[in-house]
């Protein structure tokens, strides 16, 4: 299944077309997919570039023309073992700010066209390095050696089908967005001579929004069908309101009467330099370190608690994002 597969399902559970994700999950992935409906569908700009935690199975032994488990082996040097004190020497120059190469079987865009669809058409594809960052990058559990089969060879690669020595690790990721785990599969196996490749991926935490607090297809079906609803309304989803979506997202300003309708029409309220940085220090934002950088925008409550829509600090002065 694919992210899409999953809007399309929550588009006729939700009666509308209007909804989207907030960051594509590789078809092998499983886990937390957020997804915006209506007007939250304005927010998945901040979800998609917040933070992620993933838990991996790292494969050493063979790799992979996708660097997972989808693809086909394009070689199989095998790994009879692996000492965590070798594993950890490859993983440490993973952990911090480095810069990656994505996998070539990506949905990143070369002179108007998908990386993966150019792969897949058989051109040869180089994609330039970038910055992310691994905040974590924990071994869960001792390497497990196991055998695996190579079923059929990548075209021009000198692995036969058979049998092949691997080791197995779990890990944890923690990492900036933009950041591919397949990647650091690929990149550990180069580091230890004998390639390596995915097995397994899941998503546990796409910035604030948790595995434990997701719900599954099923589960979103089910409560929709247990909703009576009268002819003509529409279903009742279980959603996170948009209101608590951008206060678990952005710190929240606190408006006046007359700036909360002022907001309302798209008015940004005016404060002055001072009561402006005596906020952000209260809260911990930091605005814009240079002047073509955006600052994070901020939740702008009314005094009935009500979120209006979003906010920026630019150039010492409040300006309006959005309106809810």
């Amino acid at each position: 299944m694919t992210s899409h597969d999953v809007v399309s399902r929550v588009r006729r559970l939700a009666h509308t077309r209007k909804v989207g994700h907030g960051g594509t999950l590789d078809p092998m992935a499983t886990g937390v997919l957020v997804l915006g409906i209506g007007k939250a569908t304005k927010l998945l700009t901040w979800v998609s570039g917040h933070s992620k935690e993933y838990r991996a199975t790292i494969r050493f032994g063979i790799s992979t023309n996708t660097d997972d488990a989808e693809g086909v082996a394009t070689a199989a040097k095998g790994c009879a073992c692996l000492s965590e004190a070798d594993l950890e020497a490859v993983l440490a120059p993973l952990r911090g700010d480095i810069m990656q190469v994505p996998t070539t079987v990506s949905a990143i865009k070369v002179n108007g066209k998908r990386a993966y669809a150019l792969a897949r058409a058989g051109q040869d594809v180089e994609l330039a390095a970038r910055p992310v960052h691994i905040s974590r990058l924990e071994v869960l559990a001792p390497p497990r050696e196991a055998h695996a089969h190579i079923d059929e060879a990548g075209e021009g690669a000198a692995c036969p089908p058979g049998p092949v020595r691997v080791v197995d690790v779990d890990v944890d990721v923690e990492c900036s967005s933009g950041t591919y785990v397949r990647a650091l599969a690929r990149d550990a196996g180069a580091a230890l001579g004998v390639g390596a490749h995915l097995t397994a991926l899941r998503r546990t935490r796409v910035g604030g929004f948790p595995l434990d607090d997701a719900l599954t297809l099923d589960e979103l079906t089910r409560a929709v069908e247990d909703t009576p609803t009268g002819e003509g309304e529409e279903p009742v989803l279980p959603l996170i309101p948009l209101g608590r979506a951008a206060l678990d997202m952005f710190p929240a300003l606190a408006l006046t009467e007359a700036e909360a309708g002022a907001l309302s029409h798209g008015q940004a309220p005016r404060r002055c330099r001072g009561e402006l940085a005596q906020w952000a220090a209260g809260v911990g934002y930091a605005p814009q370190a240079a002047p073509e950088e955006e600052s994070a925008p901020i939740a702008a409550v009314a005094p009935d608690g009500t979120v209006l829509g979003l906010l920026r600090i630019d150039a010492a002065r409040l300006r309006t994002v959005l309106v809810f």
